[in-house]
């Protein structure tokens, strides 16, 4: 196991320099700039453009975009992750700042998506083709189909607007020491709307996985045997079931921390997707960067946490 981990990193390396490479460049070829995105027009203009030149200077942004991806490269390797463009404030305490934010909202989510989709989707399985399975699939689909701005929204109008049960946005209330009871409760929406949207597409997985399974031979058998149909399905056809799943279980984290640009933006939640919004307004090229390297790191990091569970899951499989 330990060589197999060791061999994937290594591979890692030169797949998430070629992800760096390819959005550095998509970045500072977009329109746009910098300098020309935190002076007025108007005083661009008395200014003159040998004044936004000598900005661009100071910057480094007119040397050549190779130039500059390596000079990125080379602070990347000793752990240096720049500083923001529009505040001057080190990339590295910005990102620790709404990282964990970012963090337990995803966590949380993810942790709704489970609770919701598996107990949903083996039912919908074992019933196939009763009320419950077709309630299931409906609202399934519907959930897919909604989006999660729009999802945000309603939730603010019927939850906080029209009950009053839940705060609108923040991580806290305003002029109120910290609690854990208004902690959860700034919580609850954005992470009811992420966790529900993304147990839309797991119930259907598990739904499909479950299928798949009850209908083989060795679940024949264990029912032939007079096992118990509990012990059946959640000690043999549902740990085989999730075999599959957990690709997709470890593949939705990426998705998730997509998914918290638009709700964090929503529920003025600030963590990572608000920094996002933020660095792309003001054309913040190293925050912008930062914040890719860690979704790309995000994206291997699931890759090889799926691989890991698959041992753990089937015993049959071994990493040599």
């Amino acid at each position: 196991m330990g060589r197999f981990l060791l061999r994937r990193i290594v591979v890692s390396v030169p797949v998430l320099l070629g992800i760096t490479l390819a959005t550095y460049f998509i970045i500072t070829l977009a329109p746009g700039d910098p300098v020309s995105a935190l002076i007025n027009p108007e005083q661009a203009a008395v200014l003159g453009p040998h004044f936004l030149e000598q900005q661009k200077e100071a910057l480094g942004l007119n040397k050549p975009i190779p130039v500059r991806y390596g000079l990125w490269v080379k602070e990347l390797a000793q752990g240096n992750l720049g500083f923001s463009l529009v505040d001057r404030q080190p990339i590295v305490d910005k990102i620790a700042e709404r990282l964990w934010p970012t963090l337990k909202l995803m966590l949380t989510a993810l942790i709704i998506a489970l609770i919701v989709a598996i107990p949903v989707g083996v039912l919908s399985a074992l019933k196939q083709y009763s009320i419950l399975d077709y309630i299931a699939t409906i609202s399934a689909f519907t959930a897919i189909s909604i989006p999660s701005f729009f999802l945000s929204l309603a939730g603010i109008y019927v939850f906080s607007l029209k009950l009053g049960w839940l705060p609108t946005a923040g991580m806290a209330t305003v002029g109120q020491p910290p609690s854990l009871v208004d902690s959860v409760r700034h919580l609850i929406l954005p992470a009811l709307v992420l966790g529900l949207a993304e147990a839309a597409p797991l119930i259907r997985y598990t739904r499909s996985s479950m299928l798949e399974v009850v209908r083989q031979d060795y679940v024949t058998v264990a029912r032939a045997k007079g096992l118990r149909e509990r012990a059946v399905i959640y000690g043999h056809a549902l740990r085989n079931a999730l075999i599959p799943l957990v690709t997709v279980i470890a593949l939705s984290l990426p998705r998730l921390l997509g998914g918290t640009v638009i709700v964090e933006a929503i529920f003025a939640w600030p963590g990572m997707g608000t920094l996002a919004i933020t660095a792309v307004r003001s054309r913040d090229y190293p925050v912008i960067m930062a914040i890719n390297l860690i979704s790309a790191v995000m994206i291997l990091l699931s890759n090889l946490l799926a691989d890991v569970v698959y041992a753990v899951v089937d015993p049959r499989i071994k990493y040599s």
